[in-house]
């Protein structure tokens, strides 16, 4: 099949054209948006928004929960394989020109039964983490307003505000507002962990009872949770992480797509960095009484002012989250028609249409499950695995078979040298870089199932203990009560 040139892919910032044509997008002209407009800094940007947002607040919970050893080198091993992952979505991209999202991708490996199947599970993932932002921001408006209303007013706020910000219809126009919550909910976090480390003592902690009057943390290096309570706290370390999807909607918004397996390598280090430092300090500093989400662990003016700037940054999340499925049904209905670029009444309604259905999705899932901690483990566990770790073990194994089986079939002499996947010569297999390719990818595709099983367990396990715990953060369905204190 042949490959349209693009011209974007050899300049890095290449002049605005006036007529351009896309695999996905198709004509992208002055008479319409431009979705091929994301610069190189704006998808890093971009790419550390969609991770650093609601899971670092859940990292320091995390902790607790398995202990500061366990805990780090779970969160390490997150890390590696959605960086993997992330590397996996670019080469399959450059590949495959036409996917635009992971139902693109699931197609062209199971045909239709893998489209629905990660459609559904795409959807699903990026509702429920809308869902997530907008009890987050409830959380924070009830923590600066000192509980000034009934918190599903607050919730329905957010969800308008959510709504208002991702018709917003490219992500190039998005980036602006990255760039405005990325540092507010980074400010937000540092100012938590400076606020833990020279307090006496955590909000949550009771008075010492030491002889000296000092208060003692009781971090501990190994936790000894029960099955339930380690894997839900595992899925919320690979929510922390599950920003990978989204990765696809931004390479296709890339001016250049070449840079994009750079850009991939930076976010992920920094994202990584950030959450082991700042979960660590934090979960140091307030052992047990570590409140979730974190930015509550200090307690009194130091709660409201890193909830205040934290607000910023995570309306930008829920602004990103419901933008991406939003976009994904939107281009799924109007491919291949003049009223995807072009600023019809059709292409206006059917937009509009597919932010609000998102939104009102995820105003219901966020106030039906109000224990921030408990809709973060099941989002990490039900959905995580199978949009982060499964379908890029198969993307993996597509690709390089694929190219195996063909470099036997025409009977070269010459190996072919797939995707990092080392050599692979005629009639036999290649070498231990292939090898060593195929047993990670079924090893990934594995441990995804399992943690999808286990985890939704634990998670679930989690859901219905909060709603039996008397005084429960959130309290219950469409909850009145102020939420902003929960531990």
């Amino acid at each position: 099949m042949a490959t349209a040139v693009h011209k974007e892919d050899l300049d890095p910032v290449p002049e605005q054209p006036e007529h351009t044509r896309d695999d996905v997008f198709g004509e992208i002209s002055e008479q319409g948006p431009n979705y091929r407009n994301v610069g190189f800094v704006g998808t890093i940007i971009l790419m550390m928004k969609t991770q650093i947002g609601l899971g670092v607040l859940a990292i320091p919970s995390a902790l607790d929960t398995l202990g500061m050893g366990f805990g780090v080198a779970c969160l390490i091993i997150m890390a590696t394989i959605t960086t993997w992952s992330g590397y996996v979505i670019g080469s399959f991209k450059l590949k495959h020109r036409d996917v635009y999202s992971l139902d693109d991708a699931g197609s062209i490996m199971f045909g239709l039964p893998g489209r629905a199947v990660l459609a559904t599970a795409f959807c699903l993932y990026y509702i429920f983490n809308s869902g997530s932002a907008i009890l987050s921001i409830s959380i924070g408006l009830n923590a600066v307003s000192n509980h000034a209303t009934c918190t599903a007013v607050f919730v329905a706020v957010a969800a308008i505000v959510g709504f208002a910000l991702a018709s917003i219809r490219t992500l190039g126009r998005i980036t602006w507002l990255a760039w405005i919550g990325l540092p507010c909910i980074m400010t937000a976090i540092i100012i938590v962990t400076i606020a833990v480390g020279i307090q006496d003592r955590p909000a949550a902690a009771p008075p010492p009872t030491t002889t000296d009057g000092v208060w003692k943390s009781d971090w501990k290096a190994a936790g000894k949770p029960t099955f339930a309570q380690g894997i839900a706290a595992v899925s919320n370390l690979l929510f922390a992480f599950s920003g990978t999807p989204g990765f696809f909607s931004i390479i296709s918004e890339m001016r250049n797509p070449k840079q994009y397996t750079a850009a991939v390598l930076i976010c992920q280090s920094a994202v990584t960095a950030t959450y082991a430092v700042i979960g660590c300090v934090i979960y140091f500093y307030c052992g047990s009484y570590v409140s979730s989400p974190a930015l509550g662990s200090a307690g009194g003016v130091i709660k409201i002012v890193s909830y205040a700037f934290a607000l910023p940054g995570l309306v930008v999340t829920m602004t990103i989250v419901t933008h991406i499925p939003s976009k994904y049904i939107f281009v799924t209905l109007l491919r291949g028609s003049k009223h995807l670029n072009a600023n019809t009444a059709k292409h206006w309604l059917t937009w509009l249409a597919c932010t609000s259905g998102i939104t009102l999705i995820a105003w219901v899932i966020a106030s039906t499950i109000p224990v921030f901690d408990a809709l973060v483990s099941l989002i990490g566990a039900l959905l995580g695995p199978a949009i982060c770790i499964v379908p890029m073990g198969c993307m993996w194994l597509f690709d390089n078979y694929s190219l195996r089986e063909r470099s036997i079939a025409t009977g070269r002499d010459a190996g072919i040298k797939s995707h990092g996947a080392g050599t692979i010569g005629k009639g036999e297999r290649s070498g231990w870089m292939w090898v060593f390719g195929v047993a990670w990818s079924v090893l990934l595709v594995v441990l995804g199932m399992f943690l999808m099983v286990a985890g939704t367990y634990g998670s679930v396990v989690g859901i219905v203990n909060s709603y039996s715990v008397a005084g429960g953060g959130g309290g219950r369905a469409f909850s009145c009560k102020d939420n902003s204190n929960s531990v």
